[in-house]
């Protein structure tokens, strides 16, 4: 999992052995692949897998080299995704959508669809990865049944769609579902449910930002970080997420504890520091500096740095933050304007350069605005901080310009309440000609 230059040979070998261009934007040559007479060992089903009746009929030499090849791209596009070049990764993902037919294994398809979903997530393609991701899980119920860890890990996926889209309550319900599956299946110390418990923790965690009740997001968190320190390397990259995980809910502990209350405050700062800290090296080894992961870390030391009052500390790591993401993702990308708020944020709050901060917020409203629409929820803090710019400044009719805004946001997050996100079990499944359609229409 860690071994990315190993990984990135294998990719170059594999590449040349089935003749597949490099370039992920060209075509996949027409001619038949020199190792479809191995895609029956490539391709053994599990036990628990289906082929449709009509392929039964057919030799592998039919179907089997275009499913190794859809499984292939798969695969690349799930390297990608890790190592965080997230256009890569939605490329391969399109090429393996592309290459599915009625007759692949539906354990492929269903793993094609979750891998183009979470490309499109990560590519703000809400309208596809919705698409996409709740196919998978529907497909996943039909063919293995809701107590299957195929569907488990299908929930997942939606789980993380609906998180991104700010659909937080039906995100901590999906999570929930998946893990009690999970563990039925795998018991209580297995990587399966550690990644599900952190997914979850940190669903949790979002949920519960405003309310301070974050005790059942760290215990998820902390289970998350005993399971993978008993079963992997202690310099293992899955450990690296977790304790990012961790430390932004001990951080808000910390900050949501009145002064005086508890001594441990500053223990829980301290500890949340060195995860980070630790979460940040891993990534570094694994990554280097210029990655997304990288990035967060940097960022997520910023906040805690200014939640330490070490604000210029807080600045260089806002900074280097925004510099990589801006480099690797462009400058209208969430995690930017994520960054640009935090930023915006320490400027406001602590450091008097109130000018500054004003225009940091309104280019995150910008990318809010333009990715998400009125209703996000992050608008909120940039609201409130422009109000106190505002104020800070003199400008009163300014900030009353923004008050307005925040009680509009506020009758809107109020409207998003009462809507509903379709229950589990109400998806269909759409022909693989129609969802071919939809994707690769000839304009395409």
């Amino acid at each position: 999992y860690c071994c990315f230059p190993a990984a990135a040979e294998t990719y170059a070998l594999a590449l040349e052995l089935l003749g597949i261009p490099d370039d992920v934007t060209a075509d996949l040559p027409d001619c038949p692949l020199a190792v479809a007479d191995t895609c029956d060992k490539a391709l053994q089903t599990d036990d628990d897998d289906f082929v449709d009746s009509e392929c039964g009929a057919l030799s592998c030499g039919a179907w089997g080299g275009a499913a190794l090849v859809t499984r292939l791209c798969k695969e690349f596009s799930a390297l990608f995704f890790v190592r965080c070049d997230y256009s890569a990764a939605y490329a391969w993902a399109m090429r393996a959508l592309r290459l599915l037919t009625p007759h692949t294994p539906h354990k492929i398809t269903i793993e094609v669809l979750r891998a183009c979903g979470k490309a499109c997530v990560v590519k703000r393609r809400f309208g596809s990865a919705g698409v996409l991701v709740r196919q998978a899980v529907a497909l996943a119920r039909r063919a293995f049944g809701p107590q299957h860890p195929r569907y488990a890990a299908a929930l997942l996926d939606l789980g993380f769609y609906l998180l991104n889209i700010d659909s937080i309550v039906h995100s901590v319900a999906v999570y929930e579902e998946a893990l009690c599956t999970l563990r039925r299946v795998f018991g209580r110390s297995s990587l399966h449910v550690a990644t599900a418990q952190e997914d979850l923790a940190y669903a949790l965690y979002v949920l519960e930002y405003s309310s301070g009740r974050f005790y059942k997001a760290r215990d998820h968190a902390e289970r998350a970080i005993r399971i993978i320190e008993n079963l992997v390397p202690p310099d293992h990259l899955l450990l690296a997420s977790a304790k990012r995980v961790k430390a932004l809910i001990l951080e808000e502990i910390a900050l949501d504890t009145p002064a005086g209350q508890d001594m441990t405050a500053p223990t829980l700062l301290e500890e949340s520091e060195a995860l980070h800290k630790a979460a940040l090296a891993l990534s570094m080894m694994a990554f280097g500096e210029k990655n997304v992961q990288t990035a967060k870390h940097y960022g997520n030391l910023g906040r805690l740095y200014q939640s330490m009052q070490k604000f210029q500390d807080a600045e260089t790591m806002h900074l280097k933050a925004i510099a990589i993401k801006e480099e690797l993702l462009g400058p209208e990308d969430y995690e930017v304007g994520l960054s640009i708020g935090h930023l915006a944020s320490l400027y406001n709050y602590h450091m008097n350069m109130h000018c500054a901060a004003e225009k940091l917020y309104l280019r995150s409203i910008s990318i809010s605005l333009k990715l998400f629409g009125e209703r996000y929820s992050g608008l909120e803090y940039d609201y409130r901080g422009l109000v106190h710019v505002f104020t800070q400044l003199k400008r009163h009719d300014r900030a009353n310009h923004y008050n307005q805004l925040l009680q509009h946001w506020q009758e809107l997050r109020e409207q998003s309440k009462a809507e509903q996100q379709p229950a589990l079990g109400d998806e269909q499944i759409l022909p693989l000609c129609e969802l071919h359609a939809k994707f690769f229409a000839p304009n395409d």
